[in-house]
């Protein structure tokens, strides 16, 4: 199995717990969870990706973990938190990778930094709030679409629903055994639904949401507000994948983005949210390795022209 290692790097946020595993000298994938999501790395994940050559790195946003919570953030600040635990582990270039609400965040990541990024996965991601060009809520229950109105209605009552079912969420998945019954007949049936992904999933909670739910109620404020960027602005490779059976995060979400990202390669199928991101974690680790190898082709032939040009000025010295 491969070894997962735990830094606490210092910077100018404070502390940041990051997690990474994979070969050092292979192409840095910096993950970003979904939403609660801490920094864990699922281990059976990071080991294909080790044997594809890639590394993975993941770090907890603020409010979780241990990290105090800034109430306030915007899905940007999360991408110039990524280039900070990119300079203090001193990855010059990196992809990204997020799933469900972490796909902003590496969307935010690719339009912000593209002379680091490599190319950018996303899964099951949500697509900015704009209510006067889609209908967010679509295929939500009415449940849901009521939260989301309360939001901008009834702030202070929001809040409270927020945090009640948090401590819901904490009481039932913080135990493994919370996952499998919520599964039901899926349960250990498939590797999405394994009891090795429940373990996962159970202390990923108990991490998330052990010290409350700030981070996970920022996380759903900065989805809504504005993220202080443009997907129209992408110009690095990007991956998504959304399956038409997703009711956390509907397919409409998927193909906002697809309209809204240059040049995106899409896949809509017919999967759901708890299946998407295993169903194709191979293929997008084999799509990752390809654009790292053409990106360093390219760098090595943008350092052979440079080269060359020096030495016809040497000569004409």
């Amino acid at each position: 199995m491969v070894e997962i290692r735990t830094h606490v790097l210092e910077t100018d946020r404070g502390e940041i717990v990051v997690e990474d595993g994979g070969p050092v000298d292979g192409l840095a994938v910096v993950v970003h969870p979904g939403s609660p999501g801490s920094r864990l790395l699922f281990g059976a994940g990071a080991e294909v990706a080790s044997r594809s050559g890639l590394r993975l790195v993941s770090f907890d946003r603020p409010g979780y973990g241990s990290r105090p919570a800034v109430p306030g953030r915007t899905v940007a600040d999360t991408a110039v938190e990524t280039g900070m635990v990119a300079d203090r582990l001193g990855l010059e270039r990196f992809a990204v990778w997020g799933f469900s609400g972490g796909g902003p965040y590496a969307l935010a990541c690719a339009a912000m930094m593209p002379a680091r990024v490599v190319a950018a996965c996303v899964f099951a991601s949500p697509a900015p709030y704009a209510p006067e060009d889609f209908d967010y809520a679509e295929g939500w229950s009415d449940g849901a679409r009521a939260e989301l109105e309360r939001y901008f209605t009834d702030r202070e009552t929001a809040r409270a629903n927020w945090r009640q079912d948090a401590e819901s969420m904490l009481a039932r998945f913080s135990d493994p055994e919370g996952w499998l019954e919520r599964w039901g007949d899926r349960a250990e049936q498939d590797v999405a639904h394994s009891r090795e992904v429940a373990e996962y999933l159970a202390a990923d909670v108990r991490e998330s949401l052990g010290n409350g739910d700030q981070g996970w109620w920022d996380d759903w404020v900065s989805l809504i507000e504005p993220w202080g960027f443009d997907l129209t602005g992408i110009h690095v490779p990007v991956r998504l994948w959304h399956g038409a059976r997703d009711r956390n995060m509907p397919l409409v979400h998927g193909q906002r983005i697809a309209q809204l990202v240059p040049g995106i390669e899409a896949s809509f199928t017919d999967e759901d949210h708890t299946t998407i991101e295993d169903d194709h974690r191979i293929e997008a680790y084999e799509w990752l390795t390809s654009r790292w190898q053409a990106d360093r082709s390219v760098g090595t032939a943008v350092h052979q022209t440079q080269t060359s040009l020096m030495r016809a000025r040497e000569r004409r010295c």
